[in-house]
């Protein structure tokens, strides 16, 4: 079953993905946008790093921010390519997300995919480095391994009773590791 650990054809026992990094020019830039626009939540990270950075977490991953060593010689993007390295986040409404991306005055494009009658709405969009961030719907679009064994499950992934759970599971981590930071209902992220 995928996500679990399987070892199939002497494959790494894996169980999940833990987090990605990303290398910024401003880490605080970076902070901001991944804060209040994505939802992620700051976590504690090591005290013994000795570069500057953040870990965030949200949606049952982390993403970990590291300053660039040479800030003014990072590559720029601006031309949005859905082609281009990227993460993917599943959100409930992807015209909510639109109009949401519209107000913060973040530019994105749209696409629509298409699967055996089945449709796939896509935003594309940068963070403040260039790197790429997609937001879909694709609750219907089954996982079909090419191996021909049966469909593993929907892509679909959480329903509103998991998001509520994972939303209030970040509370209570964020609350453990940092009694102090405050979590506001309106603070809670758009979608899972």
């Amino acid at each position: 079953m995928l996500g679990q650990s399987t070892g199939r054809g002497g494959a790494l026992a894996l169980t999940s993905l833990n987090h990605i990094s990303i290398v910024c020019r401003s880490v605080e830039q970076s902070l901001d946008f991944y804060q209040n626009v994505l939802g992620f939540v700051p976590i504690r990270r090591p005290g013994s790093f000795d570069f500057g950075g953040h870990w965030l977490f949200s949606y049952g991953i982390g993403i970990h921010l590291l300053q660039s060593e040479d800030p003014d010689h990072m590559p720029t993007k601006s031309e949005i390519n859905p082609k281009d390295n990227h993460i993917s986040f599943q959100c409930e409404s992807v015209t909510a997300v639109g109009k949401k991306l519209k107000e913060m005055g973040i530019a994105y494009i749209q696409r629509k995919v298409e699967e055996g009658g089945i449709f796939v709405d896509q935003l594309f969009f940068h963070d403040p480095d260039g790197f790429m961030i997609e937001i879909c719907d694709c609750e219907n679009l089954p996982v079909i391994p090419l191996g021909g064994e049966n469909t593993l499950q929907a892509c679909k992934r959480v329903g509103f009773l998991k998001q509520q759970q994972q939303q209030q599971q970040t509370q209570q981590m964020v609350t453990q590791c940092h009694p102090a930071i405050p979590m506001k209902e309106d603070s809670l992220p758009l979608c899972m």
